[in-house]
C-alpha cells in the first residue's frame, strides 16, 4: 500500500486551497451582461459549471467586489462567453478593474439574453442565460442561468493554469 509522505497544511489561511484550485486547468470565460441603463458590464471568470441537462443550467461565481456584481443582480439574463486560443488579451482586459471594457473587442446583444453582449471572435462557445437564482455563498455569490440558447465554433479553447495561459496540443496520428 502506498505511502502519501506530503504534508497537509490547514486550509484555514486559504493558501492551500488556492494552490489545489490553481494546480488544475480550467477554461477561461468572460461573463457579461447590461445594467439598469442598457450599459454592457463583463468579467473574466474560470469559476463555470455545468449544472443540470434537463433543464440546461449552469452556474458562474462572482466575486462580492466584482464591480460587474450588481448589474448581474439586477439583470434578468447574462452570458457566457468561452474564450478561444489566442484570446489572452481579452481575458486581461475583462479582468480589470477600470476603463472600457469593451473597446476593440467585437461584439454583439442577445435577444435571448436580455440584450447582454455575445463576443464573437474572442469565444470558442457562448452560452446565453436567463437568471434562476442568485446565492450568496462566503466571498462570492453563485447565479444560476437558465441556457436559452448558445453556439460552438471550430475553435480552440483557452486554459488556465498556475497564473498561466495554455494551449492543448493536436493530438498526433499513430502512424
Amino acid at each position: 500500500m502506498p505511502t502519501d509522505t506530503s504534508e497537509t497544511t490547514s486550509v484555514r489561511d486559504g493558501a492551500v486551497f488556492r494552490h489545489a484550485f490553481a494546480s488544475l486547468p480550467t477554461s477561461v470565460a468572460v461573463i457579461t451582461t447590461t445594467d439598469a441603463q442598457g450599459t454592457p458590464k463583463g468579467l473574466t471568470s474560470n469559476a463555470v459549471c455545468a449544472v443540470s441537462m434537463d433543464p440546461p443550467l449552469l452556474l458562474v461565481c462572482v466575486d462580492k467586489s466584482s464591480r460587474t456584481l450588481p448589474a448581474l443582480q439586477q439583470a434578468n439574463g447574462f452570458v457566457v462567453n468561452f474564450l478561444a486560443e489566442g484570446a489572452e488579451h481579452v481575458s486581461r482586459q475583462f479582468a480589470t478593474k477600470s476603463g472600457d471594457k469593451f473597446a476593440g473587442v467585437r461584439h454583439r446583444r442577445s435577444a435571448r439574453a436580455a440584450g447582454s453582449p455575445v463576443l464573437y471572435d474572442d469565444s470558442v462557445a457562448h452560452l446565453e442565460c436567463a437568471t434562476e437564482s442568485r446565492i450568496e455563498a462566503g466571498d462570492h455569490w453563485i447565479l444560476l442561468g437558465r441556457v436559452l440558447g448558445g453556439e460552438v465554433h471550430d475553435k480552440g479553447a483557452l486554459l488556465y493554469h498556475r497564473r498561466s495561459y495554455l494551449k492543448l496540443l493536436p493530438e498526433r496520428n499513430a502512424s
